[in-house]
């Protein structure tokens, strides 16, 4: 409650301020809610291409500003996808208004904001080609290439998003984006994140700074964008509850005050940290258009894309704990470090009739590697090293006829020992505005991530070489969508892995209750292991008043318990929508209810920043209600949630896997706020 009166001091106050004419401005602003591509919704998207940009900016030389809407405000994500800036509230809004900014449906987040994700789904392909550093579970808010998104807008816009988080800190992302000329945009970006948490040593902090350009000449022949990301995540790791079943599961009123339950570890840290520079630039040798129109019609380019990167994982901890193991040395400071190098050479052929062809050559340079050698026992030497270049070629096409359009991506290794090829392929079909069809492929093989061809530690066990033993992960995919309005959406898709790397304990060594974590090594499934995922998603709605349903089934077909997801995911909202104050205000209000099946869910290594298999504890089978109310008036969305509202009298066993709990009940709210100047 000690929220609300602030927040309705916010609302009355903005309120005031926007009485007059908020209602037109809505409909103006306000773009059509369609299917999200990556799952279930999609946005409705059109290619990107310079022709196209150069005839928006002529457009745009022609209006005055007061003819500006919201739909000149372009985003231009990395497949150069085009969507505009939407400034509605809707439920899909309220799903990824968190810490990811994104639909979290597939996950299961820790007691405190920003620390990691247990999965309650699975997705399998990839985006590219090679292994990456490792430590998985603390790369969730880590922005990937595909991630930074450009801009193309015709003023300065300002996003603003702020939410409260657990005690001694806040959650702030905020973009700038604006332009010097029609044809050269930039935006610069923080994101900022601090949570002390519930728990003893829980503090979560991260910062993901990026920049972007984007420039196009006024002949349209050359295009360039760029990006500069520098992030740092870092974590206190308290390993988890110490007694479980006393001070936390008991519901013992001592200890509903969150620090006083024992942790396990009260000195241990992890963090990421990465720097990333990329460009992508085009010239257009040959660009020929028809005589009344910006369309083009045959263009043949030469392209090049460079991207360097370095990262690294560390551990961190004042004294060796037998939670882990023997140390050898004291303090602990585990670093692993990755330096890539990429290059690309391409060419591109297009033309109205045959579609989009494009031919590349890629470069791979990498080096992953640690400060010394380790000698075991037995006198085995483990390097510190692993580099080398890789060299592969690559295609794609594109092409579209009427309502029917495919798409393909293929990249094949030449030389090098760390990949072997990616394929996605689709094709689909729209059947009109309300109904899509679609179809999807991908196979690819590569090596593991680095972790688990490699890995050094001050603690024993912890140290590893594989690279003579493991072999290359393969997987093969097949997904068919069908997205209708009338009907709703489904996803059903079948997924073959072969060689699945994974961590778990030793089965050769015998484990003691307490000491899971002293004996986590990788391993790979020499027997194949096969996924079915079916998720479909459909919102009723009577007057009013609207349920949203999503519903996630899965079955796992394997000879060893490697692959541990939940049968059955759920998430339903009921909630109400309607305009107030004489529609100066659009408010929407109502419950939210998730529920995952119980199953064996996979346990956390703070040393390693992953997760790993373990096949003797059940968790789930709990409900999650959360209960919202958001506004929406003119440019400004605001949300109040009272999260876990159940958590006191549904019992305590909401864990997010074994040892670490989901939060309690807590009431956040925030703001995602847009300037136009």
């Amino acid at each position: 409650m000690r929220y609300l009166f602030p927040l309705l001091f916010v609302l009355i106050g903005i309120n005031a301020l926007a009485q007059e004419g908020s209602a037109r401005q809505r409909a103006k602003d306000s773009l059509r809610l369609v299917r999200e591509s990556q799952g279930i919704f999609r946005d409705n998207k059109a290619n990107l291409n310079p022709s196209t940009l150069q005839k928006s900016s002529s457009n745009i030389k022609q209006d005055s500003l007061q003819e500006l809407t919201i739909e000149n405000y372009k985003i231009i994500s990395f497949a150069r996808d085009t969507t505009f800036l939407d400034t509605t509230l809707t439920i899909q809004k309220e799903y990824k208004y968190n810490y990811l900014r994104r639909d979290d449906f597939e996950l299961m987040s820790f007691s405190n904001i920003g620390q990691t994700y247990n999965k309650l789904g699975v997705d399998f392909e990839r985006s590219t080609m090679y292994p990456v550093l490792g430590a998985r579970a603390k790369h969730y808010n880590y922005l990937e290439i595909e991630d930074i998104d450009y801009y193309n807008v015709p003023t300065p816009m300002t996003d603003l998003f702020f939410k409260t988080t657990l005690e001694q800190g806040q959650l702030l992302d905020a973009l700038l984006t604006f332009n010097t000329s029609r044809r050269l945009n930039f935006s610069i970006a923080y994101k900022g994140h601090r949570s002390l948490g519930k728990y003893q040593f829980d503090q979560i902090q991260s910062g993901n700074f990026r920049t972007t350009t984007n420039y196009l000449t006024k002949n349209g022949r050359y295009s360039l964008r760029a990006h500069i990301a520098a992030q740092n995540i870092l974590s206190e790791e308290n390993g988890g509850l110490a007694q479980k079943e006393l001070q936390f599961e008991s519901g013992d009123p001592d200890f509903i005050n969150r620090p006083r339950v024992d942790v396990l570890l009260n000195d241990a840290d992890n963090k990421i940290l990465g720097k990333r520079y990329y460009l992508d630039h085009q010239y257009k040798l040959i660009r020929k258009r028809t005589d009344s129109t910006f369309v083009e019609r045959t263009s043949l380019s030469i392209g090049h894309v460079f991207n360097y990167e370095t990262k690294y994982y560390q551990f961190l901890q004042n004294a060796g704990n037998d939670y882990f193991g023997e140390a050898i040395l004291s303090p602990i400071n585990d670093k692993a470090n990755l330096k890539t190098f990429y290059n690309q050479l391409n060419a591109e052929f297009y033309n109205k009739t045959l579609g989009r062809i494009k031919g590349s050559i890629n470069l791979y340079n990498y080096d992953y590697f640690f400060n010394s050698l380790f000698i075991t026992e037995a006198g085995e030497v483990i390097s510190n090293r692993l580099n080398g270049a890789e060299v592969a070629l690559g295609g794609d096409y594109d092409k579209k006829i009427g309502a029917f359009e495919v798409k393909g991506s293929l990249k094949y290794n030449l030389s090098g020992d760390l990949t072997g090829n990616i394929l996605d392929a689709s094709a689909a079909y729209t059947l009109n505005d309300k109904h899509e069809l679609k179809f999807g492929i991908h196979s690819s093989s590569r090596m593991p991530n680095f972790n688990f061809l490699l890995y050094q530690s001050e603690y024993l066990n912890y140290n590893w070489q594989n690279t003579a033993v493991f072999e290359k992960e393969r997987v093969n995919s097949f997904q068919f969508s069908f997205d209708s309005d009338l009907w709703g959406s489904l996803l059903a898709k079948y997924t073959a892995l072969d060689n699945y790397a994974y961590f778990a304990n030793d089965s050769s060594i015998m484990v003691e209750e307490g000491m899971e974590n002293a004996n986590i090594k990788p391993f790979q499934e020499t027997s194949s292991v096969s996924h079915i995922k079916l998720k479909y998603a459909k919102e009723f709605r009577w007057r009013k008043f609207a349920l949203n349903n999503t519903v996630m089934y899965q079955t796992v077909s394997q000879d060893e318990n490697v692959l541990n997801v939940p049968q059955l995911v759920t998430r339903n909202t009921l909630y109400f929508s309607s305009d107030v104050f004489k529609k100066a205000m659009f408010i929407q209000t109502g419950i939210t209810f998730k529920y995952f099946s119980s199953y064996t869910m996979d346990a956390y290594n703070p040393l390693l920043g992953e997760f790993y298999i373990q096949n003797s504890e059940e968790l789930g089978g709990y409900p999650l209600l959360d209960f919202f109310i958001n506004a929406k008036i003119q440019q400004t969305r605001i949300y109040l949630k009272a999260e876990h509202f159940n958590s006191s009298f549904s019992g305590y066993d909401f864990y997010a896997a074994p040892n670490y709990p989901y939060r309690d009940f807590v009431i956040r709210f925030g703001l995602v706020w847009n300037f136009f100047s």
